[in-house]
């Protein structure tokens, strides 16, 4: 259910290719750039380097190469870093140089990608250094953005954390709504567990005695939901390695290290892709 691996995953290239597709369609809506087809001379060229204002992760410069590369466009795109580097205001992330035209028409799009999934990164970072003493490890929700899913665990990936489940279709996920329909928690457990078919089964409780009832009722991943540090303690001793434990509600960076150092095992955050501020980055250009 968790993946954690020490190596980024690679994105698909052909998903890479379809977002940056329909993101430069969206913005030239079949007409391009006619700002910079208006005012720079067609065989104008151009060189351009992406820097970093402030500190932070980076992650995104495989969609921000596709669009700068998309149709054929001449540029060429020279990576100064990669995706997991940390960076300080200041520091160059790439050069792209080629035809000037092309190259201001991809650069919204470009630092769209790179910017939101830089500050995804740049802020799963600051929880995962905040734990770091811990045994805890940082994981994401499915609180991510419509249709840049796969994009925004990436940017989970690249600052250090790991990915939860993907969607409804690769694990089970036992909610307080689910438990409500299905009478109770020993109900709800034992439903799933004739239908999990090999894949894993979490279940959601957000006090001590629905803790309780789940563990008695062979639960091997529990979501505990919203509770305090000192709850979070005594589920820890209750437990006592019987299930894996993972920690989730109002999270952040002023919380979270009291929450890891009770002991659980992941602590799920949506605020890394929910919101995540853009991180600041910016292209400066010369024309020859």
């Amino acid at each position: 259910m968790h993946i954690i691996t020490d190596a980024l995953p690679i994105l698909p290239p052909d998903i890479v290719h379809q977002a940056v597709y329909a993101a430069l369609a969206e913005d030239w809506q079949g007409n391009g750039d006619i700002t910079s087809q208006a005012v720079i001379p067609a065989n104008a060229q151009g060189h351009a380097i992406i820097r970093a204002r402030e500190i932070g992760v980076l992650a995104g410069l495989d969609l921000a190469e596709a669009a700068f590369l998309a149709h054929d466009s001449g540029l060429r795109v020279n990576r100064h870093l990669e995706d997991g580097a940390r960076l300080a205001a200041g520091d160059d992330v790439a050069t792209i140089s080629g035809p000037a035209q092309a190259l201001l028409a991809a650069e919204r799009v470009a630092l769209n990608y790179l910017g939101h999934l830089s500050g995804i990164a740049s802020k799963t970072a600051r929880l995962v250094d905040a734990i770091a003493d811990t045994k805890a490890k940082i994981c994401d929700t499915r609180k991510t953005t419509p249709c840049l899913r796969v994009f925004e665990k990436y940017a989970v990936r690249a600052g250090g954390a790991a990915n939860h489940r993907f969607g409804l279709y690769d694990a089970i996920l036992i909610k307080d709504n689910h438990i409500a329909v299905a009478g109770s928690i020993a109900a709800a457990l034992q439903a799933a567990q004739k239908k999990a078919d090999g894949v894993p089964i979490e279940i959601e409780v957000d006090t001590l005695v629905q803790f309780a009832e789940a563990l008695d009722s062979g639960a091997q991943i529990v979501l505990l939901d919203n509770m305090t540090p000192e709850m979070l303690r005594a589920a820890v001793e209750i437990n006592k390695g019987r299930a894996v434990l993972e920690a989730s509600g109002r999270v952040n960076e002023d919380t979270v290290l009291a929450i890891a150092e009770s002991g659980v095992d992941y602590i799920s955050v949506g605020a890394m892709t929910h919101s995540a501020l853009t991180l600041d980055l910016g292209l400066d250009i010369d024309i020859n």
